[in-house]
């Protein structure tokens, strides 16, 4: 899958859950740049990508996601 693709499924989710529905997503995105992203909401973010895109991950993989580009790239990662 690539990355555009998955940056627009991410895009959905993250309007979704954080009920907002201007959030524009890049790979230089980090938590810090969008409202609403806290520790609570990220790990509701990480459920529902694991739904998404039908992937798991551990507790390591989590720690290492510092930004979008990050979380894109796991994704690839575990659907290789």
């Amino acid at each position: 899958m690539e990355t555009t693709e998955i940056l627009n499924e991410l895009n959905r989710i993250f309007n979704r859950v954080l009920k907002v529905e201007n959030i524009i997503l890049s790979d230089e995105t980090t938590a810090q740049d969008v409202d609403g992203w806290t520790s609570l909401t990220n790990m509701i973010l990480i459920n529902e990508i694991e739904k998404q895109f039908n992937v798991r991950f551990t507790f390591r993989d989590i720690m290492k996601l510092k930004s979008v580009g990050d979380i894109c790239s796991a994704i690839q990662n575990k659907m290789k």
